[in-house]
């Protein structure tokens, strides 16, 4: 007697997939993507759940973002802590540190800042600022925003070098590429896309769960650096930091009406320096 046949069964989705991989693995995936998206650092796939081949959707995945900070801020931290122990001085530390974070993160967001002081500083309408940030090469106001920034960064860590030491200068240097990003995100999420074509249509807009979990991410993060200088210093940082975050939003939305990969690049940078600045303007 002929036996009937299995019905056949659909293979899971990639939906169900998400849903039934544990939290921790998500986040794990989602570090993956964003250290993957926002840095040169070639991860190979984690494992099932992470598909380094999949379109990025940064809707839920850049809650991650302050890690991906984390993890690529993570060598020139290094490099800033071993040379912090030697007699080289500090300020050739300083440069060689933002050398080592330049090439771990391919200068992403540092040309997101050139191209956002060019388009601002070098169209006279919202199009044409559009149209000038879009072209790879590199005008006058953006060279001397790189040099500035570049220059201000370097004295910067060598000042923490100086007065707190190498560890504490890289856990700082730590931090601020991790909190950082999470007011990057916060920008990304509050503006409104300045292209119909921008990140936010391509890669999805991060929702306000995601942006909840970065900052709260950024907190946990900065239990270590709590303790390791004075909460004046502290506070100062995290607010000018916040503050500038908070300027270039403004400051993007009257030049271009919105965000831009850019505006979050400079963001991140612009935000990086002022609390470099907020954690050292206090004696």
């Amino acid at each position: 007697m002929e036996q009937p046949s299995k019905p056949e069964t659909a293979a899971p989705s990639s939906e169900d997939d998400t849903r039934h991989t544990p939290p921790v693995l998500r986040l794990v995936s989602d570090t993956a993507l964003c250290v993957r998206f926002f840095s040169r650092l070639p991860l190979p796939s984690l494992g099932r759940f992470d598909d380094p081949a999949a379109l990025p959707d940064f809707s839920t995945s850049a809650r991650a973002a302050p890690l991906a900070g984390l993890v690529a801020g993570f060598p020139a931290a290094v490099i800033l802590w071993v040379l912090g122990l030697t007699a080289l001085p500090s300020l050739a530390a300083a440069f060689l540190t933002i050398a080592v974070l330049c090439a771990v993160t391919g200068a992403l967001h540092e040309d997101g800042l050139s191209d956002v002081i060019d388009g601002f500083f070098g169209g006279g309408t919202p199009e044409r600022r559009l149209e000038i940030m879009k072209d790879s090469r590199v005008g006058a106001f953006g060279a001397l925003a790189l040099t500035v920034s570049i220059g201000l960064k370097a004295a910067l860590i060598a000042a923490l070098l100086d007065r707190f030491g190498p560890f504490a200068a890289a856990l700082l240097l730590l931090f601020g590429e991790a909190f950082s990003r999470g007011l990057m995100v916060g920008q990304w999420a509050r503006l409104p896309a300045a292209r119909p074509s921008g990140l936010g249509a391509r890669f999805g807009t991060p929702k306000p769960a995601a942006v909840r979990h970065g900052y709260l991410t950024s907190v946990v993060l900065l239990i270590p650096v709590a303790v390791s200088l004075p909460l004046a210093n502290l506070v100062c940082g995290l607010l000018l930091a916040s503050l500038s975050a908070y300027a270039v939003g403004r400051l993007a939305m009257a030049k271009i009406g919105g965000q831009t990969g850019d505006v979050l690049g400079a963001t991140q940078q612009v935000s990086a320096i002022a609390l470099l600045i907020g954690l050292l303007i206090v004696s």
